[in-house]
C-alpha cells in the first residue's frame, strides 16, 4: 500500500508541475459547457422565407402576416415567379419558399379548397423537417381560424370537438440545453480520462523516466493504479465543476441521486482510462496517442447517441454499439439528472460498464512490458 500512495505522490506532483495539464483540467469543461451546450442545438432560431403570392388578395395578405408575426420566421423577400424563389433557395440566401398561387382566394370561397407549395431546402435533412412541421403548423392554424371567420364562429372556440392537451415530462420547456448538457459531460469525462491518461505514460516514454521505473521493484498492478488514480480522481473533479456550470447557467434539474450518479462515472471511468493506458502502451508517442485516441473517440461520440437517437440508427451499428461505453454513459446521465431514475433502472447499463470496464483495464495490464 506504501508502495501505491508514494507513486500516486509522485504523480500528482508530476501533473500539477506540468504548466499545459491545470489549463486543461479547469479550461476545457468551462469551455466546452458554455460553447458546445449552445452551439450544438437542432433548434430553428431563424428561418428565412421568400413568398411568392400570385394571389396578391385579402387571404394571402394575411397568410404572409401569419407567418411573419412568428419570431423566429423571416419573411425576407417577396418575389413573383418560382425561378427566382428557387435560385434565393439555391444562393443559400432563404430557407424556405411559399408559394401562394393565383386565384387562391376565389378557390376557397367558391370551392371550399386551395393549394399551396412549400419549397424547402433539405440539405440538412433534420432542419427541413423540423421547417415543415411548423410551417404545417401555421398553415393548420390559419386554417382553422379562416374556416371558424367565415362560419362566424369566434377565433378562441375553433370548429371541433376535440381537445388536446399535452404535458411533457423530464423537460417541460423543451429546453434543447438541458438535452445536450449531460451528453456535453459525458463527452468532457471521456476526453479527460482518455487522453491524459494515455499521454501521461506516453510522456513517461518520450523523457526516458520509464526504464528508470521498468527496473524498480514496483509491480505491474501497483504501476497501473498509480497512473489510472490520479486521473480518475480529475475526471470525477471535472465531472462535479461541469454540473455546477450547467446548474448556475443552464439552470439544468439534477432530479436523481448525485452519489448514484458519481458512482456510475467512477465505474465508466475505470474502463475509459483503462482504454487510454491501453493506447499508451501500443504507441510511443503523444502524437501517436493523439491520432489513436481521436479515431476512437470520434466513433464512440457520433454513435453514442449525443445528436442522433440510437434507436435510428441501423440494426448492425446497433449492436455494435454496444460495445461503446460513451453510449451506456451518456444514457446513465440523462436518466438521472433528468428523470431521476434509480439503480434498478439502470442496472443494465451498470453491469455492461463492469464488463467494458474489465476487459480495457485488463488488456491494458496484459500488454504493459515490465522488466525487473
Amino acid at each position: 500500500m506504501k508502495t501505491i500512495l508514494y507513486i500516486l505522490q509522485k504523480e500528482f506532483r508530476q501533473i500539477f508541475r506540468n504548466r499545459t495539464m491545470l489549463p486543461m483540467i479547469f479550461g476545457v469543461p468551462l469551455v466546452q459547457m458554455l460553447i458546445l451546450v449552445f452551439a450544438a442545438t437542432f433548434d430553428m432560431k431563424k428561418i428565412d422565407m421568400v413568398v411568392v403570392d400570385k394571389d396578391l388578395s385579402t387571404t394571402s395578405r394575411q397568410l404572409v402576416a401569419k407567418f411573419d408575426g412568428i419570431p423566429f420566421y423571416h419573411v425576407s423577400q417577396a418575389v413573383m415567379d418560382e425561378k427566382q424563389a428557387e435560385a434565393l433557395l439555391l444562393n443559400g440566401e432563404s430557407d424556405i419558399a411559399l408559394v401562394i398561387p393565383a386565384n387562391f382566394e376565389r378557390n376557397l370561397i367558391r370551392n371550399n379548397n386551395g393549394q399551396l407549395q412549400l419549397l424547402i431546402d433539405a440539405v440538412d435533412g433534420n432542419s427541413a423537417q423540423l421547417i415543415y412541421a411548423y410551417s404545417g403548423q401555421i398553415i393548420s392554424s390559419f386554417n382553422k381560424n379562416l374556416i371558424a371567420h367565415w362560419k362566424g364562429i369566434p377565433e378562441f372556440a375553433p370548429p371541433t370537438q376535440v381537445k388536446i392537451s399535452e404535458t411533457y415530462w423530464y423537460n417541460n420547456e423543451l429546453d434543447y440545453k438541458w438535452y445536450m448538457a449531460p451528453g456535453i459531460l459525458a463527452i468532457l469525462v471521456t476526453i479527460i480520462g482518455m487522453f491524459m491518461s494515455g499521454m501521461n505514460l506516453v510522456r513517461e516514454k518520450e523523457i526516458g523516466t520509464i526504464e528508470q521505473l521498468n527496473v524498480t521493484p514496483v509491480k505491474k498492478y501497483q504501476f497501473i493504479i498509480g497512473k489510472l488514480v490520479p486521473f480518475w480522481v480529475i475526471a470525477l473533479f471535472d465531472l462535479a465543476f461541469g454540473l455546477l456550470i450547467a446548474w448556475l447557467v443552464f439552470d439544468l434539474p439534477i432530479v436523481g441521486s448525485l452519489w448514484l450518479l458519481f458512482g456510475f462515472a467512477g465505474v465508466y471511468l475505470i474502463g475509459v482510462l483503462g482504454l487510454g493506458l491501453f493506447i499508451s502502451t501500443v504507441t510511443d508517442t503523444q502524437q501517436q496517442v493523439m491520432f489513436v485516441s481521436f479515431f476512437f473517440m470520434m466513433i464512440f461520440i457520433l454513435m453514442g447517441g449525443i445528436f442522433t437517437p440510437v434507436e435510428s440508427m441501423p440494426h448492425w451499428a446497433q449492436i455494435a454499439d454496444r460495445i461503446n461505453p460513451i453510449f451506456y454513459f451518456m444514457k446513465i446521465l440523462r436518466m438521472i439528472i433528468l428523470k431521476g431514475s434509480g439503480f434498478s433502472d439502470l442496472l443494465s447499463e451498470f453491469l455492461a460498464l463492469c464488463v467494458l470496464g474489465v476487459v480495457f483495464l485488463s488488456l491494458a495490464i496484459w500488454r504493459y512490458r515490465k522488466t525487473i
